[in-house]
């Protein structure tokens, strides 16, 4: 029973010795080492293909607005939960202002996408509530802003109310950057 124990603890102390390396080795990397890391994420491409044989054309070939395809070979996918137009404290941002919502929720998404060393060059999906079509049309070009010219796969989804009654627009997305 003696050995038993004795190798138990051994190992024991053997797991703690790889954890602290662990945690030295992510505190390096956190201070300094992190900095070719992130270089190196940004040459690994994400591929959109916004015009595909037999699809017809995402908007307009001067404004495409979603690509049909993205697709990349980066490790570490970041899920964003679904951002209202809300600030720091909770509080609702341009009530009946389609723009000022839609500027607040994309604010919101590079907070969360620089969190785990994102941008919004780094996002494949996106995923958009609107609870009306038409002011998510006026407030379009707020969208194009901050997604430029590089459109993730998209859905667009018109429902009756979100969780906060003044709130307009809710988009999450999926990231993804070399880990």
């Amino acid at each position: 029973m003696e050995q038993v124990v004795s190798k138990f603890l051994s190992a024991l102390s053997r797991r703690r010795l790889f954890s602290g390396l662990s945690l030295t080795a992510a505190a390096v990397a956190a201070t300094g080492a992190a900095a070719p890391a992130q270089a190196a994420a940004s040459a690994t491409p994400i591929v959109r293909k916004n015009a595909i044989p037999g699809l017809a054309a995402p908007g307009t070939a001067a404004k495409p607005s979603y690509s049909h395809v993205v697709s990349t070979t980066r490790k570490k996918m970041i899920f964003v939960a679904g951002q209202l137009a809300r600030d720091k404290d909770g509080k609702a941002v341009g009530v009946n202002d389609p723009k000022a919502q839609l500027r607040q929720v994309f604010e919101n998404i590079k907070l969360a996408l620089a969190a785990e060393g994102a941008t919004f060059a780094d996002i494949t999906q996106t995923q958009t509530f609107v609870t009306s079509w038409d002011k998510f049309r006026e407030a379009s070009d707020v969208r194009y802003e901050y997604l430029g010219p590089n459109l993730p796969t998209s859905t667009t989804i018109e429902i009756s109310k979100l969780a906060f009654p003044e709130a307009l627009f809710e988009i999450n997305c999926i990231a993804m950057v070399d880990a």
